[in-house]
């Protein structure tokens, strides 16, 4: 039996069917940051904008940014760091606050075709999956890449094109991330199936392989567990 799917805040409208256009891809060595001297710095324990993050070459990072207004202010003025925390954010995530841009069709491919531009170039993307209102993803940093650079470029990015697409000219992203990094493969593996899943907690889906953004799609039909470099041979 097919279990009734959930429709909370702006998942109601879901995301649009529709097939895509010929999306913006983000050519190799564009962005707002490129490779440098000082890139090769990795900073460790850092803090700053309130959130803790640790940046380190040859780890697995999971890593969660979403849009300036998907969260209430009570929540945003919170400044604890706990997992719990962490927790309460992602189910306030996935009831579906604020305008959810990400659930128009042209910005999901814009986020979707950025992340997937650098696979094998600044990282290894691992897994995937976008949101009406965050992205989740989980890669690990080839030489010379800093997690802050990678991030800053790709909401960098996708926030002056998502802007142009919307006519409109506002802060797009929250201005902060979240990451953790990966200690197992047994957790990494718990981390991906979260990820691949979120679609389906949050009542958007049944299936996670049904969601259109994301890493699961890919796997359809028993695909490889490589599916970033899967669909960027396809294209």
């Amino acid at each position: 039996m097919r279990r009734e799917r959930r429709r909370t805040g702006c998942w109601g409208a879901g995301l649009q069917t529709r097939p895509a256009p010929g999306g913006q891809r983000l050519e190799q060595g564009t962005g707002a940051d490129n490779s440098s001297s000082d890139a090769k710095n990795h900073r460790g324990w850092h803090q700053p904008h309130g959130l803790p993050h640790f940046d380190t070459p040859e780890i697995v990072q999971f890593v969660t940014f979403r849009l300036a207004d998907s969260l209430p202010a009570w929540v945003e003025d919170r400044r604890e760091t706990s997992v719990e925390m962490r927790r309460r954010v992602e189910r306030k995530l996935d009831e579906g606050m604020g305008a959810c841009w990400l659930a128009n069709v042209d910005i999901a491919l814009l986020v979707e075709s950025a992340l997937l531009a650098f696979h094998m170039q600044r990282y290894r993307l691992w897994s995937w999956c976008i949101m009406p209102n965050h992205v989740h993803c989980l890669f690990d940093l080839k030489d010379g890449w800093r997690l802050a650079d990678v991030v800053k470029s790709l909401k960098s990015y996708t926030a002056a094109h998502a802007n142009r697409i919307l006519g409109r000219q506002a802060v797009f992203w929250q201005a902060d991330y979240f990451d953790r990094y990966m200690r197992s493969e047994d957790q990494m593996a718990r981390t991906i199936d979260y990820i691949e899943r979120n679609p389906v907690k949050a009542g958007l889906c049944t299936y996670s392989t049904e969601w259109r953004w994301s890493s699961a799609r890919r796997k359809l039909g028993g695909g490889s567990s490589d599916p970033a470099s899967d669909f960027i041979a396809e294209q």
